[in-house]
């Protein structure tokens, strides 16, 4: 076989989606037919490109290799016929983002790569607010969330890929009765106070009330907040509950974060945007600068690390 566009657009959406299954959805194929297709492109190879696991998939080193050349050939193909800007042409970029650790980094990355890129950046929880934001032209480009088999919908004036697909972790008070526990079983939690953040509109706080009734328990305090994360781990570390975090958070004195057994929740980043203002080129811009910081924050997180390790290291080819 030869490598054609299309093989290198499976591989992507495999890579961004986390799983085989989602990606097929997101290419409009079927499982099988995304699986095959995986399979001829690794044959032709030589090598394996994912690690098959009960959450799903990973790249390999390799495949993480491949991945990113395919990300480089694939932006190059799309900028063919696109004409550079006219010298000292301006353009606003509008980004709305839903609280996020990576917008920080981000943001950086992309002034970096594209100073003459002006950015102006509008904070939104809900991430169905989002997307009404781009549907009504008010925004450009987003960072949201979504969860698995609840992908963002959206009408097709707006386009979106996966960024990254992680876990959820739980933070604690130091002086929890679980503080010892290398991962915390989400039935052990039953009598906890919890704080939860409010609707978001793309299917959070349903999975979490979800994940704790296949555990076998209702919350039976629950203090919704949204708010400062300081303050939240302030709460956190006097004993005046838990909360379900993302695994980057670095925990301040007196509060530790911990994987949750069987990793019952996940969560997923995605750039969505409207093609009709955006272009490719940036999208994937945008999108490689997102990984990178994404990245970072994991080098500074070794609970995820950790995590990490003992997931992956079992998993199957």
């Amino acid at each position: 076989m030869e490598l054609e566009l299309r093989h290198l657009r499976v591989l992507c959406a495999i890579a961004d989606a986390g799983s085989v299954g989602r990606a097929a959805a997101q290419l409009g194929y079927s499982q099988p037919a995304v699986s095959t297709q995986l399979r001829r492109i690794e044959r032709h190879l030589g090598e394996p490109l994912f690690e098959r696991g009960p959450s799903g998939v990973r790249p390999t080193r390799y495949g993480a290799e491949v991945v990113a050349q395919a990300r480089d050939v694939l932006a190059r193909a799309d900028a063919i016929g696109h004409r550079p800007a006219a010298p000292g042409a301006a353009r606003t970029l509008r980004l709305a983002t839903t609280n996020s650790p990576l917008l920080s980094g981000t943001l950086s990355r992309v002034r970096a790569r594209l100073p003459e890129l002006s950015l102006a950046v509008h904070s939104v929880y809900a991430s169905s607010r989002i997307v009404e934001l781009l549907e009504e032209g008010a925004a450009d480009l987003a960072i949201a969330a979504d969860y698995p088999g609840m992908e963002l919908r959206h009408s097709r004036a707006v386009r979106h890929r996966g960024i990254v697909t992680e876990p959820t972790f739980v933070a604690l008070p130091a002086r929890h009765r679980l503080r010892q526990r290398a991962q915390v079983q989400l039935a052990d939690l039953a009598e906890d106070a919890w704080f939860v953040t409010p609707d978001d509109g793309a299917g959070w706080p349903g999975v979490f009330y979800d994940a704790c009734a296949a555990a076998g328990f209702t919350p039976v305090t629950v203090h919704e907040f949204l708010g400062d994360q300081t303050q939240l781990q302030s709460m956190i570390a006097d004993g005046v509950g838990v909360s379900l975090v993302q695994p980057t958070l670095r925990p301040l004195p007196h509060v530790v974060v911990k994987p949750l057994a069987g990793t019952p929740l996940w969560c997923r980043y995605v750039l969505a945007w409207r093609p009709d203002t955006v272009a490719d080129d940036l999208v994937e811009t945008v999108c490689q600068s997102a990984t990178a910081a994404y990245r970072d924050l994991v080098a500074q997180a070794p609970h995820l690390r950790t995590w990490a390790s003992r997931t992956w290291s079992g998993a199957g080819a």
